[in-house]
Parts: C-alpha cells; sequence; structure tokens
C-alpha cells in the first residue's frame, strides 16, 4: 500500500463481464450477448450509498503480502506483460507508477491492484476468480471459472467468505486451501479514475481506482450479495443497464454511467474479450474530473476537454471553484471541443466525447439519460 498517499486511497474495481446463452432483448442499441455485474451499495455507505456500483474496494496490506510470490509464479511481474511506454508528453498513471519496493512491499502493483479486485469481487458477490496450481490460465479466450470438484461445499465456502470480510489476509490463505491462485491474468487495465475534489465521501474519503475488465466464458456464475456493504445484485447488458438508469429504477455514480457507455460500443463478449485482450499492454489515462457549476447543472470535465484546466487542482487545497452563470446548453452551444459529463440531477447524466481516445482506446457511445438533443449539435 502507499502510505504517503495524503488525498486519496488506493482502490481496485473490477467490470466482469459473463456471456448468456441466447443474446439479451434487443435494445435501442441492437442485440447483447453479455451481461455485466452490478451491485447496489448499502444506504448506509459512506461512499455512493444505494448506487450500482462495479465490484471493488479499498486495496489492503493483504493484497501487497510478500507471502503471494510464494505462490504465483516467480516470472516478473508473475507472468503479466510489461505495459508499453506511454506515448510521447504522457506519463504512467502514478497507482502504477509507484516503485512498491521503496514503500517495502516486492509485489508489483499491477499484481496487488488485480488481487485486491478479485478478492473484493468474492467478498461482495460470493464469486471466486481463480486458477488451479501457480498459473497463468492457459485459455486465450474469455476466462473459465474453476471447476465445481474444485470449490469447497457451499458452507464451507460461506464461512470462508465471511472470514475473508473479515480479515483479508484470509484470502492468501483460501487460495493455499485450494491450491490456486487469483486469476490477475484474465483481469485487463481498463481505467484509472480520481474521485474529484468536493465529491469526497463520508470523512472526505477519496479514491484514486484501478478500473480492470474481465471476461467470463460461461454465463453469469453464482452471485450472493454479503447484505451488509452490498444489498442487491443485477447482471445486466450495459444498454440494459442503462435503460433502467434512464427510467430511475437505479443509479449510477458518473464514472460508472462513463463506462457503461463505453461498453456500448460492443455488442459481443469475444469483440469485448479481443479489445480488452489487444490493448491490454497499452496502459491507460488518469482522469480525474473537474466539477463546473452552471446556473442549471453541473459539469463534469474530463482532460482533453477545451475547459479542462491546465494546472487541475488534484488536491483541493487551492480551493478553486469553476462557476458560471450561464446555463449548461449555453456552454453546450459555444463549445466545440468536448470530453464532459453533463449532470442534471442524480438521475439526469450524459456524456459527451468528440477528442481522440489516448491509449488505443475506445471513446463512450454518447447516450444521454434524459435524451437530450445537445448530441444533434455535435
Amino acid at each position: 500500500m502507499n502510505s504517503r498517499l495524503r488525498h486519496w486511497r488506493e482502490a481496485a474495481t473490477l467490470l466482469l463481464a459473463a456471456g448468456r446463452p441466447a443474446p439479451l432483448p434487443r435494445s435501442p442499441l441492437g442485440p447483447v450477448d453479455y451481461g455485466l455485474l452490478l451491485l447496489q451499495r448499502s444506504s448506509r455507505s459512506g461512499f455512493a450509498p444505494s448506487a450500482h456500483v462495479f465490484p471493488g474496494g479499498l486495496v489492503e496490506a493483504a493484497d501487497f503480502s510478500a507471502d503471494w510470490l510464494g505462490l504465483l509464479p516467480a516470472s516478473p511481474q508473475c507472468g503479466l506483460g510489461v505495459v508499453r511506454p506511454p506515448p510521447l508528453g504522457s506519463s504512467r498513471a502514478p497507482l502504477f507508477a509507484t516503485d512498491r519496493e521503496r514503500l517495502g512491499s516486492p509485489l508489483p502493483g499491477e499484481v496487488a491492484f488485480r488481487i485486491c479486485a478479485i478478492r473484493e469481487t468474492f467478498e461482495e458477490a460470493g464469486i471466486l476468480l481463480l486458477v488451479p496450481g501457480r498459473g497463468p490460465a492457459a485459455s486465450s479466450g474469455p476466462a473459465p471459472l474453476l471447476p465445481a470438484e474444485r470449490l469447497p461445499p457451499a458452507a464451507e465456502l460461506s464461512e470462508w467468505r465471511r472470514r475473508v470480510q473479515e480479515d483479508p489476509a484470509c484470502f492468501l490463505q483460501l487460495c493455499r486451501h485450494l491450491s490456486c491462485v487469483p486469476n490477475i491474468w484474465a483481469l485487463q487495465e481498463w481505467s484509472n479514475w480520481l474521485t474529484p475534489v468536493g465529491r469526497a465521501g463520508r470523512g472526505g474519503r477519496r479514491y484514486d481506482t484501478a478500473f480492470y475488465l474481465c471476461c467470463l466464458e460461461e454465463r453469469p456464475p453464482h452471485t450472493s450479495q454479503d447484505d451488509h456493504e452490498v444489498t442487491a445484485f443485477l447482471w445486466a447488458s450495459p444498454p440494459e443497464a442503462i435503460e433502467r438508469f434512464k427510467s430511475q429504477d437505479i443509479r449510477f455514480a458518473p464514472p460508472q454511467f462513463y463506462e457503461l457507455c463505453r461498453l456500448c460500443n460492443f455488442s459481443s463478449l469475444r469483440e469485448l474479450h479481443k479489445f480488452s485482450s489487444d490493448r491490454a499492454l497499452e496502459g491507460c489515462e488518469r482522469w480525474m474530473p473537474v466539477m463546473l457549476t452552471a446556473s442549471d447543472g453541473y459539469i463534469q470535465l474530463l482532460p482533453g476537454d477545451e475547459l479542462y484546466p491546465e494546472d487541475p487542482d488534484y488536491t483541493g487545497e487551492k480551493k478553486i471553484v469553476m462557476s458560471t452563470d450561464k446555463k449548461v446548453e449555453d456552454l453546450m452551444k459555444e463549445g466545440s471541443v468536448f470530453h464532459r459529463i453533463v449532470i442534471k440531477n442524480i438521475n439526469s447524466l450524459a456524456v459527451y466525447v468528440n477528442i481522440q481516445a489516448k491509449y488505443k482506446h475506445m471513446n463512450p457511445l454518447m447516450i444521454n439519460s434524459d435524451c437530450s438533443d445537445y448530441n444533434s449539435r455535435l
């Protein structure tokens, strides 16, 4: 863990996609043959209460334990590929670039963050993403689940889940008990989001979160909420999730909405898996949204937008407030270079992007939850 961080706590989250035996019901964007796991946070949560999120949580010291090196392959990066140098003029996000050995851990951050995402998925949803032996998994396609005969009886597995929830170090003990390792090779680096200034959770908590994507070859595995941090779960295609958001059945924070709009580019699991695998070693850009307050709503500005500040206030110490008396519609009419999320209220979000995506990534489809017509002017 990075004890030097003053303003953010490191976290990892997982966009977990699973195939369906038949395409989901036709959406306005066409048929989709996979679903994505969404978990509803408790109303008592200190961050994004009652919102639907991807599984994930804080990185713990146990995720960086040197004991993992006794289970995982001894090769550099534990068998993970080395991310290519960033484009000219860019730099690797600090979350990934930090020298973990100088902070006391021989385990690379790219490994520990994946372990965290897999552990949290087990804690919150009861899904174990493991492979037998030391790994890596041999499959080049979507990841297989651990065979049922390798799993302990349901009651025993439930007890292990409780123990891991109480003590993250027990996850390594579970892997030893099953002679398995976390399938870190199935998780592809996807994005990196920083909690914006002014949107911290209870106690001023802000997060530096690594987003990973994992495609499962089978239909959604058995899933169960923990009834503590998570009160309900949902497997839904990205278009279906957005439709439910539009109808106010569920609520998303802006990063989740953005990523769902990005996933709407992919109608098949194989297509999504190929894209994420092909760009697996490209890295990703770090994004901290900057809030612009308009007279009738908010705009979260992202890097590349014409209004994004040249020197963002990452820490909040500068106390910079961006505001205008103009309406959101006027700002959209006046602008020409967009990378932003427009927020009318918690149930009305819209993504606008017309810049070139970096790191061989893909821009989100510009979907408006309130059916506004700004996109027709882009």
